[in-house]
């Protein structure tokens, strides 16, 4: 009898690993959903409907945008993470799925143990940019004439807790600069007021700022990416400011829910790094100023754990809170 169940457990066992593979060629089977925690129209939405389309593709199965906004972004976020872990259910979200746990007394859900780390999908990066009126060719100039007269000076951002907002909170903290960070509804509310001089400067994704750059009605002081631009050779680093080792750009991410088969989240990863390196992609993404970069479920999730670790302390150094 003992050497009867011996040998069903070793078939068993055998059947289960045969059978690992095949749930992976048989993915999808069905439509799959990509929840964005955030209203049509914005740039996780762009990225994610890129992605669908090329993913649909690919795989032979439609990739439908399902958005689920509110809570920034905490909404769709815990929906997502309490989907079957089936791959039927992904999320695509930014630094702000990291963040959140930081500026909030609670969030429905552990970013480390609620979430299945699937890719980095790529970055925008950022620039900080000034009214022309304001002194200083570069970011260390404009930051000594901020530090002689802080009252004359004002940052702006879009959203507490954004990558713009935490980048500014790191500027501010490292530079000893004592001047106002005004918090706007959106981006153009914030890039209209720093073009009229209501404020001296924001920190803006480079597609959004480009143009007025481009026309001298923004003056761009560095750039938020580890080196220069090639778009942008003559504008330094935040690092070469005086900041060593000051990197931060607004990126994107996939995720599916905790315990994703395996088998499912090797051929997602592998299908993504293929769209995200493909020439649809780069097409409607570039003009956007993304970057592609995508890598494996355990590069991202170390890439994670370094910006968890960075806003972390960004957010408690600024005390901020969102109630």
């Amino acid at each position: 009898m003992n050497k009867r169940i011996f040998l069903r457990a070793i078939a068993t066992a055998a059947l289960c690993a045969g059978s690992i593979p095949a749930i992976a060629d048989n993915y999808p089977s069905r439509p799959v959903k990509i929840i964005v925690p955030y209203v049509a129209g914005g740039t996780v939405d762009l990225v994610a409907r890129v992605l669908a389309q090329k993913l649909g593709d690919q795989m032979g199965q439609p990739f439908i945008v399902d958005n689920r906004p509110g809570a920034s972004g905490s909404i769709g976020s815990d929906i997502a993470s309490k989907a079957p872990p089936d791959g039927y259910t992904l999320l695509l979200q930014s630094p702000t799925l990291v963040a959140s746990p930081f500026l909030m007394k609670k969030t429905p859900y552990n970013v480390k143990t609620d979430f299945t780390a699937i890719s980095l999908l790529g970055s925008v990066p950022m620039v900080v940019v000034a009214n022309p009126g304001v002194p200083g060719k570069n970011l260390q100039e404009f930051l000594a004439a901020a530090r002689r007269e802080p009252s004359k000076y004002a940052f702006g951002t879009s959203a507490i807790g954004s990558p713009m907002h935490l980048a500014q909170e790191a500027i501010k903290r490292d530079g000893k600069l004592d001047v106002p960070i005004v918090i706007y509804k959106g981006t153009g509310s914030a890039l209209n007021d720093v073009l009229g001089g209501q404020i001296s400067v924001i920190i803006d994704a480079i597609p959004s700022s480009a143009p007025n750059i481009a026309a001298g009605k923004l003056k761009p002081l560095a750039v938020t990416t580890r080196e220069r631009l090639p778009s942008m050779p003559n504008v330094p680093t935040v690092a070469e400011s005086g900041f060593a080792g000051f990197e931060m750009v607004t990126w994107y991410g996939l995720w599916a829910p905790p315990k994703l088969p395996a088998a499912i989240l090797e051929r997602l990863s592998a299908e993504v790094a293929t769209a995200m390196r493909s020439a649809f992609v780069a097409e409607r993404l570039g003009p956007q100023g993304f970057v592609p970069s995508p890598g494996t479920p355990a590069e991202f999730s170390a890439y994670i754990d370094k910006e968890a670790a960075t806003y972390e302390r960004i957010v408690k150094d600024a005390k901020i809170q969102i109630d």
